[in-house]
């Protein structure tokens, strides 16, 4: 028996075979390529087209089961990836240096990394990290056409030097995954580990950093025993499943799950989700090269809305732009996109991608209890105009003879300081408001969502962002219609006694936090 003590990063339990990550291996091909320039930059964009899809279902999967907050890594990977400089440069090296696309990938990728950790800024030098993870995903793709975690073909307890977020990792962004994630993990232990000890019985304990090779009788029986415990803390959440959520005045609070697509339904049941809240469109539109049809679109929302048994289903119309890019949008290159052509402006001033949008919604809305709601709103005439454009393909599809639901219900999120400003004005147009903590954080308090060095910054408890949420609340009650909440605050256990002081009717998140939540609002005596 062998003891490895390192930090522990993320609790819980876990007992079964090592799997030693491969030390990458140095390649012996010669750097230079034997093909033509071009037919190396289109080896280059395959492959990078190819990383960008497999992050984005990263991230979705993330998003769904730990929530935007932790999911973002990925989203930074990906603007990472589509650096025009980045690009230039690995094409750069193709073109007039005559490198492969693997060797351009390598050299590109360790430039901008060792430029990154030269800076003072400590939030710059940790990004070299993240450059270096995508340089190895090209890399790996381009030279094998896989990766080394083909090599997981039963559940293992994997030792790495470098583990990488796309990979599952013990560092500081992938430590918050795996907490939220439920996956033990330690960091820093400080030892190397060769191939030759895969499969090899281990036990690890991710709260205290403990890490057994060839674990005797006596340690197996107490990380036994130490699981039991865990297992009953979770035991007590599922108390809570079937449970109206209710708080011990008997003020009743709908909990809702916010998902990516069809393919989070599971999640949605498993974690006992009175609803879906934030159903996000715009990632029906990401990871392609063309726009999905009325079918594709159909289809999905159709699923998702038989998949919730009769429970509403509210689908956000899509948000494309500021941080989630679809190239064969051809949207501008903007200065500040977050600011910008996004979300609702891009549908009303492009209103056959709306349509369209808009044709699937109301046919899936047949099949169980669908609301559609608009995001990024700051005027009553965005509200207006979209409803206009509503009740337009309402009649096409009733002269179709196609089935929907005239009563389809429309809200509006709240995530711009306007649109909680003029609350009042808009409230009588909508049947219900969700309020978007994310943005409404970011654009109140003039903070980068995507600057982690501004994170501290990012307060959803500030003040300002307060008084915007109880005024919407306030005027939402007072035009008879229910408001609820669906960023990332929503979950915040700091929060959610607030919000429901406030009067707030829903709380909506990532499925994961549902019974966490619920165990909390049922133990609260706030009216």
């Amino acid at each position: 028996m062998f003891l490895i003590e390192g930090k522990g990063a993320s609790e819980g339990i876990a007992v079964g075979p090592l799997l030693v990550k491969p030390a990458k291996a140095q390649s012996s091909a010669s750097p230079i390529s034997t093909l033509a320039p071009e037919q190396e930059v289109a080896r280059f964009q395959a492959a990078r087209q190819q990383v960008l899809t497999n992050l984005e279902k990263l991230r979705v999967k993330a998003q769904a089961e730990a929530g935007e907050e932790e999911a973002a890594i990925f989203e930074v990977h990906q603007l990472m990836l589509q650096d025009p400089d980045l690009n230039d440069a690995c094409e750069a090296l193709m073109v007039q240096d005559h490198l492969t696309a693997e060797a351009a990938a390598r050299e590109a990728t360790a430039q901008f990394a060792a430029m990154l950790e030269s800076m003072d800024d400590e939030y710059m030098q940790g990004r070299a990290a993240d450059v270096r993870d995508i340089g190895g995903q090209l890399d790996e793709l381009l030279t094998s056409g896989k990766d080394w975690t083909s090599l997981l073909t039963r559940p293992s307890i994997i030792y790495a030097d470098d583990l990488t977020p796309s990979e599952g990792s013990s560092n500081s962004h992938t430590s918050i995954l795996a907490r939220t994630m439920k996956i033990p993990a330690i960091a820093h232990t400080g030892q190397n580990l060769t191939e030759e000890q895969n499969g090899i019985l281990a036990a690890m304990d991710g709260g205290s950093g403990a890490l057994f090779l060839e674990p005797d009788e006596g340690i197996l029986k107490t990380f036994k025993e130490k699981a039991e415990i865990l297992s009953g803390k979770a035991h007590e959440l599922d108390q809570f499943r079937g449970r109206p959520t209710m708080t011990a005045s008997g003020k009743g609070i709908a909990l809702y799950a916010n998902v990516g697509g069809p393919e989070d339904m599971p999640l949605v049941r498993e974690n006992d989700a009175e609803g879906v809240g934030l159903f996000r469109s715009e990632f029906l539109y990401l990871g392609r090269d063309t726009f999905p049809t009325e079918e594709e679109l159909f289809t999905a929302y159709r699923d998702a809305a038989v998949a919730m048994e009769g429970r509403r289903l509210i689908i956000r119309t899509l948000d494309i732009g500021a941080d989630k890019k679809a190239g064969y949008f051809d949207l501008p290159e903007e200065a500040n996109p977050a600011l910008g052509f996004r979300a609702i402006r891009i549908c009303l001033k492009r209103p056959d991608i709306f349509y369209t949008q808009l044709r699937a919604i109301l046919r899936a809305s047949a099949y169980g209890q669908v609301a559609v709601m608009f995001p990024m709103i700051t005027s009553v005439d965005e509200v207006q105009a979209s409803k206009e454009l509503l009740e337009a393909t309402k009649i096409k599809l009733a002269q179709e003879g196609i089935p929907f639901n005239p009563d389809l219900e429309v809200g509006v999120m709240i995530e711009t300081p306007a649109a909680a400003l003029i609350s009042e004005d808009l409230a009588p147009l909508v049947d219900f408001f969700s309020i978007g903590t994310n943005d409404l954080v970011q654009y109140t308090l003039a903070v980068d969502r995507q600057n982690a060095a501004l994170e501290d910054l990012a307060n959803p408890a500030h003040k300002a962002v307060l008084k915007l949420i109880q005024a919407t609340i306030y005027n939402g009650h007072k035009a008879g219609i229910w408001v609820g909440i669906c960023g990332e605050a929503a979950a915040n256990p700091d929060l959610i006694p607030l919000f429901i002081t406030m009067g707030v009717d829903e709380l909506s998140m990532a499925p994961g936090r549902i019974l966490p939540a619920r165990k909390l609002i049922c133990s609260l005596t706030v009216e």
